[in-house]
């Protein structure tokens, strides 16, 4: 019994710098397609990444990684993230929502065989006001998708799946705040990446079941905590030790969509991609 739609695995993609000898992964990102209307009226979708702002700051160029259709090689696509002088991504319009996106072209990926697909912003996802009316509160199970600590094997692309739970979102619900809070042990590689809620099929009396798996937000940062060390001679700080403390702020998937609208609008360099190469 699977609990996540294998096709959402397929979403998601590693996201690294190269340079003369390997390439180093350091992000996470996942596809999403907007829907729109043809010429001949039929639905059609825009295909764009999604990740962390702070995944493109200060960078010139990334890579990503698909795996390929044929199962004996990785397709690694080299990204120039300026076109004749002009930024491809789009990032949130308040800084402090770390959220990026930019236009993938997906003929390119189909014509290499790439394995891909995207969550469908008009069916794979539940927004706040949708998360309200199923009762979504702390507790409810989530997953998160991604490549903590850079984990990428060498021939493959295969993300890392792990388990958490919501831990606070009151403050969301109520339109309080513009991220909610996850269980869920998150380490420098999962940025970027996509958290799923858990389809549940049991439920307290009173309550609504979840279910099917729907995404809800995108991995922003775990939250540290610090201990310090004092001198015994002075009373004065020594040393500052900062840890994981096993949450992690995740912002939502409102502002995803929110996101993906004005880079649609904007239409920024409609070719990112070239060809791929194992």
């Amino acid at each position: 019994m699977a609990l996540i739609p294998p096709f959402f695995l397929d979403c998601v993609v590693s996201i690294g710098t190269a340079n003369q000898k390997q390439t180093k992964w350091f992000g996470t990102g996942f596809i999403v397609g907007r829907p729109i209307n043809d010429d001949s009226g039929n639905k059609v979708y825009h295909t764009f990444i999604v990740t962390n702002r702070h995944i493109l700051n200060n960078k010139s160029d990334v890579v990503l990684r698909f795996n390929s259709l044929q199962g004996a090689q990785v397709l690694d696509y080299p990204i120039s993230l300026a076109k004749n002088g002009q930024s491809i991504w789009v990032g949130y319009g308040n800084k402090e929502v770390d959220i990026a996106a930019f236009f993938i072209n997906p003929k390119i990926l189909k014509k290499d065989d790439a394995q891909f697909s995207y969550f469908a912003l008009d069916e794979h996802i539940m927004t706040i006001e949708e998360m309200k009316a199923n009762g979504v509160s702390e507790g409810d199970g989530i997953f998160v998708l991604g490549f903590p600590l850079g984990i990428v094997a060498p021939q493959s692309k295969h993300v890392i799946v792990r388990t958490g739970a919501i831990a606070r979102i009151r403050d969301v619900l109520e339109n309080k705040q513009s991220s909610f809070m996850i269980d869920a042990n998150i380490f420098p590689g999962n940025s970027g990446g996509p958290v799923v809620i858990r389809p549940e099929f049991t439920a307290i009396q009173g309550t609504k079941a979840i279910k099917k798996a729907a995404l809800i937000g995108i991995v922003k940062q775990y939250v540290p905590y610090q201990d310090v060390a004092i001198s015994q001679q002075t009373g004065n700080p020594r040393v500052i030790f900062e840890e994981n403390s096993g949450l992690a702020l995740v912002e939502t998937v409102n502002n995803i969509k929110a996101l993906i609208d004005e880079c649609y609008q904007k239409k920024l360099a409609t070719q990112p991609l070239t060809t791929g190469s194992s």
